[in-house]
């Protein structure tokens, strides 16, 4: 159970409802918060939960925050080296990475060095690095919780059934607002945005209109629960109420069910392994119409088969689908290229690429930035 935490990413939208949690339940001590460059709100989370560290991005935005909170307690830090120290802080016990990107991997690691409780949201950090950051994880003897929805479902099914055999994940997926379409050709970037059930930040709803979401949840849960990726089957449950299942060697399966709200997982991640009381929303099961489940259409959404594809490849070409996807993102947002050539850029990237398979940190660095510089370097 937590009882000191820091926040890293707290202004984005797992980070303001990590602190909705701390809120509900009450007890928790935040000690430190981070954001990108969102000041503003920021600087709203110092004045109300008082922390020791503050950490901002963009070295500007830094300076400007602590000018503006030089009459509060809180010390106000810069850059990747602020976030490495915000996320070892001595006095707090757990670090909940809510970042967004490949720039949450060196904190992850500092958190873990440091001997944290890590719950994790920042998904890059498994899928670049998933087995560096599992080795380190079961070296420094920490406890990993996963936030993500799903990886939390997993995680919740598992209790209680030590030593018994995983036959297959069945990982959930809402589809997002395209599910169904035989074309993404004249997606706009309005659609694109407007997700069916969650409430996200712009890049991770991007990612689940192309299903590169669930690309990246599959290759997070075969480092997350060691299985084969082929023992991972993605379900398309429209619904979103079952937020995941495992299936047993007896062929028995359980659920996790749920309304679609984060705030249940990141409570989870934050109070394992007690379940503390709140009001947030809860599954009416008479209200519930149906529930219903579909295969993806991998030559639709060819951005989750392209990271199955990764994966099943290994080594370093992970890293690059992750880098080349957050820059095809990004240019997408910018209106820089279509909805549907993001997967054509990524391909691109992935094609053009040689894979390491006895890899370092380092090499997953380099490879990140080879994908990055080639990515935005293409034409579409």
């Amino acid at each position: 159970m937590t009882e000191k935490a820091v926040i890293l990413g707290s202004t984005g939208s797992i980070g303001t409802q990590a602190l909705e949690v701390c809120d509900s339940v009450g007890t928790i001590r935040v000690l430190g918060l981070s954001a990108n460059k969102n000041i503003g709100i920021l600087e709203d989370q110092i004045r109300k939960y008082n922390p020791k560290l503050a950490v901002v991005m963009n070295e500007d935005k830094a300076r400007a925050l602590k000018e503006n909170v030089k009459d509060t307690n809180t010390k106000v830090l810069c850059g990747m080296e602020g976030l490495i120290e915000l996320a070892s802080f001595d006095e707090a016990d757990t670090v909940l990475n809510s970042l967004v990107g490949n720039v949450g991997l060196r904190p992850t690691i500092a958190a873990i060095e440091s001997g944290k409780t890590l719950a994790l949201a920042n998904k890059e950090t498994l899928v670049t690095s998933g087995e560096l950051v599992m080795r380190l994880v079961k070296e420094k003897g920490i406890n990993l919780y996963p936030v993500d929805s799903e990886h939390s479902a997993i995680f919740q099914c598992l209790q209680g059934n030590k030593g018994n055999k995983i036959k297959k994940i069945h990982l959930t997926a809402s589809g997002g607002p395209f599910r169904g379409y035989k074309s993404l050709k004249d997606v706009t970037l309005e659609q694109a945005l407007h997700h069916p059930n969650w409430d996200m930040g712009k890049k991770v709803t991007i990612d689940s209109a192309t299903m590169m979401n669930k690309g990246l949840e599959v290759i997070e849960a075969k480092w997350l629960f060691d299985v084969d990726v082929d023992q991972i089957n993605v379900v398309v449950h429209p619904q979103s109420i079952i937020h995941s299942m495992v299936e047993f060697e007896d062929s028995a399966v359980m659920a996790q069910l749920g309304e679609p709200d984060m705030r249940l997982p990141i409570s989870y991640a934050l109070t394992y392994p007690k379940r503390v009381k709140n009001d947030f929303p809860k599954v009416d099961f008479f209200e519930i119409k149906n529930l219903t489940f579909e295969k993806p259409d991998l030559k639709v959404f060819k951005c989750l088969a392209m990271a199955l594809t990764a994966i099943k490849t290994g080594g370093t070409m992970p890293a690059v689908l992750n880098a080349a996807n957050e820059v095809a993102v990004s240019r997408f947002l910018k209106r820089d290229i279509k909805f549907f050539e993001i997967g054509e850029l990524i391909e691109k990237v992935i094609n053009a690429y040689t894979v390491k398979y006895d890899y370092t940190l380092e090499d997953v660095f380099e490879a990140d930035n080879w994908a990055r510089e080639y990515a935005r370097s293409l034409e579409v």
